[in-house]
């Protein structure tokens, strides 16, 4: 098969949840342990960082990889899920998996799939891992796809386990209150492995302290051991200044200052978690400060990463973000308050199993909204959409895709008003970037 014909094959012999949602899903861990044990167990053959959360797990996992490539390792990188080419998924030190491993890997497990019936996820995963053994990469940084306790990356045994935060996202699945969806998320805790926890509250904070204790692990609560101040936007940078909390104080430590290439202000939330990554596994895996500072402010450049508060236009500034549930939208909108512009013009569309009006709630009232509906089958209908908004009173202009859409935004708006296209992954991926 050519590289297209393997992709499509995939999509068509798999059930892929990125297309039909929950029903892709294949309960337990079964399926990826027998893939795994097939392909020789590549799990075991690298050392990894398992990256799990409600949101920031995706830019979180990234920013590691830039940062240990710059420390001079040769770094896997697996997220998901990919927004224009599937090998976005699989990279090393910011190279997507080439085509030509994609087709080998799938004629060999071609006989496995019939065998095993796995999900395209769960397949992916398995690629994934294989690639890094062979690759032998240094460390590779694995991003949970949902939930952790039974996502198929759960196989691993990391150097460290990080959740960077919870909140309400796939509750069908997860659970509806924060400590169960915590309870999930602390699944990929494993016995005797650290565990760093980002953000938490008093309603999740028991719950990994728990789960912790049960597997002997330790476990550090990064907020509290950094904290991180917004210092304003120069040069298409944000600057950030980072503060070492000790028992008995602050200590300004050797990166009292750090700029980053992605300029969403919910990134200072994920630097405490990072950080004390860095810092927890520093026997194990050096990375000296300069990395760090270089690391992050390069992220794009050596990660690839798109789809985070991407400008891709200045006059008027259009902003590309992935934000797709309620926390993530509320967190996209801070930083957007503190960008000057006499107008916000919002090109949205969603999925259809979502709570739309939990995102809605999170919404500026005061702009004009462009709906669209990206061509997926999970995407919600442009009308049933338009009828969830016009029930909120939100000014809605409806089209039938995501360019036209942001054509008419374009068409509509002034130099000094601003854009911002979000909603789902799959309204970020339609996106014509030469618009």
């Amino acid at each position: 098969m050519t590289y297209n014909e393997t992709i499509d094959y995939l999509y068509s012999r798999l059930p892929v949840f990125h297309r039909i949602g929950p029903k892709a899903l294949k309960p337990g861990l079964t399926n990826t342990l027998r893939l795994c044990e097939a392909l020789g167990n590549p799990q075991h053959q690298f050392r990894s960082i398992h990256v799990a959360g409600t949101n920031g797990k995706g830019s979180t996992s990234h920013m590691l990889a830039s940062i240990y490539g710059e420390a001079g390792y040769r770094v896997g990188l697996y997220t998901s899920p990919h927004l224009r080419s599937f090998t976005e998924r699989i990279r090393i030190n910011g190279q997507p998996i080439p085509e030509a491993e994609v087709v080998a890997f799938v004629q060999q497990t071609r006989s496995l799939v019939d065998a095993i019936e796995p999900s395209f996820f769960e397949l992916t995963v398995a690629m994934a891992f294989s690639y890094f053994a062979r690759e032998k990469v240094d460390v590779a940084i694995i991003e949970v796809g949902l939930g952790g306790r039974l996502d198929s990356t759960n196989v691993i045994t990391p150097l460290l386990s990080v959740i960077t935060n919870i909140g309400y996202d796939h509750m069908d699945l997860l659970g509806d209150t924060l400590p169960q969806i915590a309870a999930e998320k602390a699944g990929i805790i494993k016995p005797g492995v650290p565990v760093v926890i980002g953000e938490y509250t008093p309603e999740t904070h028991p719950v990994f302290e728990s789960t912790a204790a049960l597997n002997h692990a330790p476990i550090v609560f990064a907020a509290d051991r950094f904290r991180c101040i917004d210092r304003g936007i120069r040069d298409e940078r944000r600057q950030v200044e980072v503060q070492h909390i000790l028992e008995d104080g602050i200590e300004l430590n050797s990166l009292d200052r750090v700029e980053l290439d992605l300029l969403g202000l919910y990134q200072l939330q994920n630097l405490p978690a990072l950080f004390e990554t860095v810092k927890l596994v520093q026997t194990i895996l050096p990375c000296p400060a300069p990395a760090v500072v270089n690391g992050l402010s390069r992220v794009v450049a050596n990660t690839g990463l798109q789809g985070r508060f991407q400008t891709i236009r200045t006059s008027p500034r259009i902003i590309l973000d992935t934000a797709h549930n309620a926390p993530g939208i509320r967190a996209l909108f801070e930083t957007v308050a503190a960008i000057p512009h006499t107008h916000l013009r919002i090109v949205i569309g969603m999925v259809a199993d979502k709570n739309a009006q939990l995102v809605i709630d999170e919404l500026p009232k005061q702009a004009t909204y462009y709906l669209c509906k990206a061509d997926s089958p999970r995407s919600m209908p442009v009308t049933q959409l338009n009828s969830i908004f016009a029930a909120n009173e939100l000014i809605t202009n409806v089209f039938n895709n995501v360019n036209q859409a942001l054509l008419g935004a374009i068409y509509e708006s002034k130099s000094t008003e601003l854009l911002i296209v979000t909603g789902s992954n799959f309204v970020i991926s339609e996106v014509n970037l030469t618009i």
